[in-house]
């Protein structure tokens, strides 16, 4: 997905797929029969969620509570952006999907947020989609995200939840911690979404392929020699290009283990009309709902060729307004002004 900058917000740009999430680990929900017919009800949005870089030694020290932070302040800020009448207005469903590695096997916890791109409109009587292009303001879900995680880290700090340890261990002091989380609380939190490489069932297969495997696959690893592990990785910040990594094998084997879950950590997790004590009602409603919206699309008159020709009309004559030329700047400044008397019949 592609993120684009206005001039007082940033907003996601949705990535179309024919078919709502099947969720990892359940069994699949058809929405609406012929969702392969490509309407827009069924399109996904990718989103990204990112704690701040400095939250990785704790995270470390205290996994089982850092990783529930994550899920809920992304859930919550998902569902609360998207319910804003100022934005969407809907109640959304999504799947989360918890990783904690970089392409370089580096711990680096995050969550892959897979969202329909519409929803239920608040009193349930229809299905309301998201605009064609865009979902939801990237700097409004950053700051709300980052005030809700702060937020639970202070909270988990006064009931006395969080573990201090080694080099972490002066924060255990309330007057330290509370600097601290002032420092992570000035920065830009990352809230991204990207093109999928392959298209949106690309993205949603390589979520599908970590569902039981954790930080590499084997197709990734090239070679054990000489007490070395080399195994590819994909450069993001150089055009995505692929290169090889070499590392000990004590190095790989440490990496590695980072991303050990917690025992009985579950790591998918369905929200909204996907959530487990919603999905048996909503769901059948959604795929209602979702059925009317196309009957209604596929009946509803085609505008006319002059309608969708024209958008504007003269203020002085009521004609049409028709885009005859386009000039640069520069061309602007060599011709002359119109006569405000004059106008085109």
């Amino acid at each position: 997905m592609h993120r684009l900058r206005t001039d007082d917000q940033d907003l996601l740009q949705l990535v179309s797929e024919q078919a709502l999430p099947t969720v990892p680990g359940q069994r699949a929900h058809t929405l609406a029969p012929g969702a392969r017919t490509g309407a827009s009800a069924h399109s996904l949005c990718s989103c990204c969620l990112h704690s701040a870089a400095g939250l990785a030694p704790l995270a470390l020290q205290n996994k089982r509570l850092l990783y529930n932070l994550l899920f809920s302040a992304s859930a919550e800020t998902l569902l609360e952006v998207a319910r804003n009448p100022r934005h969407l207005g809907v109640e959304i469903g999504f799947f989360s999907v918890l990783h904690s590695w970089n392409q370089r096997l580096q711990f680096h916890p995050h969550v892959h947020c897979v969202v329909a791109a519409g929803g239920l409109a608040p009193d349930h009587s229809g299905w309301i989609l998201a605009r064609r292009s865009f979902f939801l303001p990237i700097r409004v879900l950053s700051r709300v995200f980052r005030g809700k995680f702060v937020e639970g880290l202070r909270n988990a700090f006064h009931r006395g939840e969080l573990q201090f340890r080694g080099s972490l261990a002066h924060l255990a002091q309330p007057r330290a911690f509370a600097a601290w989380l002032r420092v992570l609380f000035r920065h830009d939190w990352v809230v991204y979404s990207k093109p999928p490489f392959g298209g949106p069932e690309h993205a949603l297969r390589y979520l599908g392929a970590y569902t039981h495997r954790v930080a590499i696959s084997n197709s990734r690893l090239v070679a054990l020699a000489d007490r070395n592990v080399t195994f590819r990785w994909r450069d993001s910040a150089h055009g995505n290009k692929k290169r090889l990594m070499t590392l000990p094998v004590e190095e790989f084997l440490r990496r590695f283990l980072l991303h050990l879950l917690p025992p009985g950590f579950v790591r998918i997790r369905n929200f909204g009309f996907l959530a487990n004590r919603n999905r048996a009602m909503l769901l059948p409603l959604c795929a209602r709902l979702l059925v009317g919206s196309q009957q209604n699309m596929a009946a509803s008159p085609s505008p006319s060729a002059d309608q969708t020709h024209s958008l504007w009309s003269c203020p002085l004559c009521g004609g049409a307004i028709r885009v005859v030329e386009r000039l640069s700047a520069a061309q602007l400044l060599l011709r002359a002004p119109p006569q405000p008397n004059r106008c085109a019949a």
